[in-house]
């Protein structure tokens, strides 16, 4: 039976110094100092170099070759006009180039692991190793973009797919070595170990721009923007239903706005992550930070997910003006748990829209249960202006630890119309709640009679 609750609470004497109102000047300013990268005007047409956009020739020399062209001429833009372009291995950017996708053409990668050799510097899952290549690769450039109305297609449901079964011992092997802190050379997965490569990474990047393009059917993260800083993602849209299949993944990074972007994914749709465990907490002078989201349309797993891998810790998210348009389990999910250390604090998220879901707002430190020793510092989230329809398990739950409370909490102006279970509220303090509605409201109390 599907009980609804009513809720209203205001406690006028808790305060603490952090405004709970959504800064909006803040978010501005992380915007305001984003820089767009620079391109060249030197263009070359793939056409031009012999690609053929019939879906069966290999075209991964004329990207090459393209890319090698823009580099002697110090950047430019690669045009991919109308047609199915199948490339057998990965992209490599060099600086100050766009490469632009055309309305009507698509990059139809390669299923063949092989293809992806040699290895290259990656991560996986929250820990930095030697992998296969992600399919578009950026590693220390600067000024680039990715744009047009194309898609990009990583045939991730055939061979990648099936790697799932079989991650286990890469996976498991990939965590000792973080644990145990082995040299990053001696870090050597790929051929053997199953772990599937990222569609998109930039790894050490400045100035990105990722604009209007179709992200389909990729083998693991769609977008991995790993330590790189002023980057731009909008007007992207999605069809990727694969394991794992985060939308965008800002990790380790920095000066970031994520706008107009239509998700349909297999897992979040957008997860903030900074490193797992031990080699996280090594890197805690350099957390995730300053990341506007805003304007989206939510579908998938969880909308927005901070963690759980988050060990260099996560501080000034801004999420504002989305809503769903279609079934979430999560709307808005903050995982940590007592592996992971770091902290998570900043966090303003306000004009959430969400339809059905399982649990609508979610703060957990002990995410699955797991761990011991590095209990996670969770503090100031603020929660404004969300409506929900129906959430067929919680409407909202905060789970801290005895010795570890979650701290400085604010739920403003919340609508849950109906809910399973109302509230689960443990080991928090400094929670204010005010005009928080779950279930039909209450008007005036009946008389008696």
């Amino acid at each position: 039976m599907n009980f609804r609750y009513f809720v209203f609470l205001f406690v006028s004497f808790i305060s603490f110094g952090q405004n709970s109102d959504f800064p909006k000047a803040k978010a501005d300013s992380v915007v305001s100092r984003i820089q767009l990268p620079v391109i060249p005007s030197y263009q070359i047409n793939i056409s031009k170099l012999g690609a053929k956009g019939d879906s069966v020739f290999n075209n991964k020399s004329v990207f090459d070759k393209a890319m090698a062209l823009c580099k002697k001429n110090n950047g430019g833009t690669i045009i991919v006009p109308k047609g199915i372009y199948k490339v057998n291995g990965p992209i490599h950017f060099v600086s100050n180039v766009n490469l632009k996708i055309e309305k009507g053409a698509k990059i139809k990668f390669s299923d063949n692991p092989k293809d992806y050799l040699p290895m290259v510097l990656t991560s996986w899952e929250g820990t930095m190793l030697y992998n296969y290549s992600p399919l578009i690769y950026a590693n220390e450039c600067s000024n680039i973009a990715i744009t047009g109305e194309g898609t990009i297609d990583g045939e991730g449901g055939k061979t990648w797919k099936s790697f799932k079964a079989k991650e286990n011992e890469g996976k498991n092997r990939s965590r000792e070595m973080n644990h145990n802190n082995v040299p990053l050379n001696e870090r050597k997965f790929g051929e053997g170990y199953f772990l599937r490569p990222q569609m998109i990474q930039f790894l050490n990047c400045k100035n990105i721009l990722v604009e209007n393009i179709r992200i389909e059917n990729s083998p693991f993260w769609c977008l991995h923007l790993l330590k790189s800083q002023s980057i731009t993602i909008r007007g992207i849209s999605y069809k990727s239903l694969n394991y794992n299949n985060d939308g965008i993944d800002p990790e380790y990074a920095k000066d970031v706005l994520i706008e107009n972007v239509s998700f349909d994914n297999g897992d979040d749709n957008v997860a903030i992550k900074a490193g797992r465990d031990h080699e996280g907490r090594a890197n805690s002078a350099t957390p995730s930070e300053n990341i506007v989201i805003r304007n989206c349309n939510f579908k998938g797993l969880h909308g927005v997910v901070l963690g759980s891998e988050m060990s260099a810790g996560i501080q000034n998210v801004y999420v504002e003006n989305c809503k769903t348009v279609g079934y979430l389990k999560r709307g808005i999910y903050i995982k940590t748990n007592a592996d992971r250390g770091g902290f998570i604090k900043n966090i303003y998220v306000n004009n959430i829209q969400l339809d059905e879901v399982e649990d609508c707002l979610y703060i957990t430190a002990n995410y699955h249960g797991e761990g011991s020793g590095f209990q996670s510092d969770i503090s100031n989230v603020h929660f404004s202006n969300i409506s929900c329809n129906k959430a067929t398990e919680s409407g909202i739950v905060i789970q801290g630890f005895p010795d570890k409370k979650i701290r400085n909490i604010t739920l403003k102006n919340i609508e849950i119309k109906s809910a399973k279970n109302a509230i689960s509220n443990e080991n928090a303090e400094n929670v204010l709640m005010s005009e928080v509605f779950i279930g039909k409201r209450a008007t005036v109390p009946s008389a008696a009679k």
